[in-house]
């Protein structure tokens, strides 16, 4: 960082708490604190530490709940996707999106980037480089003073008696039980779910001669190698391009469609009337509507598909799913409807699916959780056998449950993942990010006031006021009777 830089950071981070300190009203403290067998209890647990669950914090510690804890399983310095597994140079949505700022111009990504490389640069710059993306997200969060506890991985939420929650986590390589009125997942696109490796490839191949496009990768070590990509997604491309930027001998890529959508269904969604009030729409509509998008399919980026085709030995396989995979003489035979192709590593861009099972921490919920198939049951023709497996989230990305009565505790349990997308239009993604933390924020905050409703009655009715200081009145040569009549 230059000198001019830093001064220029210096200034944005006192405008930074002026701003913060000049919208800090109503600034009193309103939750009181609860224990349970002596151990403190948590008014808001965040899972995930990333962009989402730094700026759900963000906005809790704007209401003045303050009393929360964030865990992240990554170690310090890398969380979220950024400088892990996400492979494109840039992020995919506009340099102007916004969100994790919560409306404060000094604490949006365009002041940050200015601050560092001056207006100019701002100016000519297409999209924002992920790496630039994850350390403006790191500078955000100790502006706004998030803190967060890393190499922690919850692996069960337990409900109590006493209607609290019981998060187990090792943390450190030690486990803990952590006690919290409420929980938040903000684990991700895979938050509720796993990365699918299909059985042709797991059962026929060592683990050493495949790997997700959500694993890390070693790059180097696949120069000079034949690669063989399964899939046509934006992450199928971008881990193409990667290898082949690495030096790939050869990458083909198989798609199992004839030809590639061009259209991408959530650069249309990116509109307030969308992102705030399809949570607000009935349940056929919303039906129809991510039938629809999840029928059409997203389109690799513009310059992540360029980022291949301009590699001569790069090809495009379309109308090939691969039928059948296997090793033979220490090379994978890739077996596809036209022909059988020889390949060294395959890189596989097979996405995820929703299955509660699958993530430790919901095990114990998962029987109670609702999914859109226990409450909506599409007209004939619009069956969607994947949508109906998420969960059908409350307005403000709470589960709720199958039967009413069985799990009242999950409303208490909030989801803000990819699994929100049928419910509320929210994959977890940035440019829902300003909406969604409005609706998720709401709902935790409600369930805190409603919660201790009483407590507040109690405390009005015992509420000792200030005197009005009545001197000046009598001084005047009024009697105090005078005042309380007048």
């Amino acid at each position: 960082m230059t000198s001019a830089s830093a001064k220029n950071l210096e200034e944005l981070e006192r405008r930074v708490a002026f701003e913060l300190e000049s919208l800090a009203y109503p600034s009193r403290s309103w939750i009181a604190p609860q224990y349970h067998n002596g151990y403190q209890v948590y008014d808001a647990l965040v899972v995930g530490g990333g962009q989402n669950g730094t700026t759900i914090a963000f906005r809790l510690l704007r209401e003045r709940v303050t009393n929360i804890c964030v865990l992240d399983r990554s170690v310090e310095g890398r969380d979220g996707p950024w400088i892990n597994f996400a492979r494109m140079h840039t992020l995919r949505t506009s340099k102007e999106v916004i969100g994790p700022e919560l409306g404060i111009p000094s604490l949006s990504a365009r002041a940050w980037y200015e601050a560092h490389f001056g207006e100019q640069a701002w100016t000519a710059l297409d999209k924002i480089p992920r790496e630039l993306w994850h350390d403006y997200i790191a500078w955000l969060r100790r502006m706004v003073g998030v803190s967060v506890t890393h190499e922690a991985e919850v692996t069960d939420i337990e409900p109590l008696a006493d209607g609290l929650l019981a998060v187990t986590a090792t943390i450190g390589g030690k486990v803990h039980t952590l006690f919290a009125r409420n929980v938040i997942l903000a684990t991700g696109i895979e938050g509720t779910g796993r990365w699918i490796i299909p059985g042709f490839i797991a059962d026929n191949l060592p683990s050493d001669r495949y790997a997700h496009t959500s694993e890390q990768i070693d790059f180097d070590a696949l120069g000079g190698r034949r690669i063989a990509v399964i899939g046509a997604s934006a992450s199928a491309f971008d881990n193409a391009a990667t290898a082949l930027e690495h030096g790939a001998a050869a990458v083909d890529l198989y798609c199992r469609r004839p030809g590639l959508p061009v259209v991408n269904p959530n650069r249309w969604s990116e509109f307030a009337g969308f992102l705030r009030h399809f949570g607000d729409l009935d349940d056929a509509r919303k039906w129809r509507f991510m039938k629809f998008i999840f029928d059409m399919k997203q389109p690799p980026p513009q310059d992540g598909f360029q980022r291949c085709v301009r590699h001569r030995n790069f090809t495009l396989h379309l109308g090939s799913p691969v039928e059948r995979v296997k090793l033979e003489n220490g090379a994978i035979q890739l077996t596809v409807p036209a022909a059988t192709i020889t390949a060294d590593f395959i890189i596989a861009g097979t996405g995820f699916e929703i299955d509660f099972s699958a993530r430790p921490e919901l095990g114990r919920l998962a029987p109670y959780i609702a999914r859109w198939s226990d409450r909506y049951q599409p007209p004939p023709g619009e069956e969607h056998p994947t949508l109906g497996g998420f969960p059908y989230l409350s307005g403000t990305f709470q589960f709720t449950e199958k039967e009413t009565g069985s799990a009242p505790y999950l409303k208490n349990v909030f989801c803000y993942t990819y699994a929100a997308m049928p419910s509320l239009a929210c994959s977890a993604g940035i440019s829902q990010l300003k909406f969604g933390v409005e609706r998720i924020g709401y709902g935790i905050t409600r369930e805190l006031f409603l919660a201790d409703a009483d407590r507040h009655l109690a405390n009005l009715c015992d509420y000792s006021y200030v005197e009005l200081d009545t001197s000046a009145y009598e001084t005047a040569g009024h009697t105090l009777a005078q005042l309380k009549s007048g």
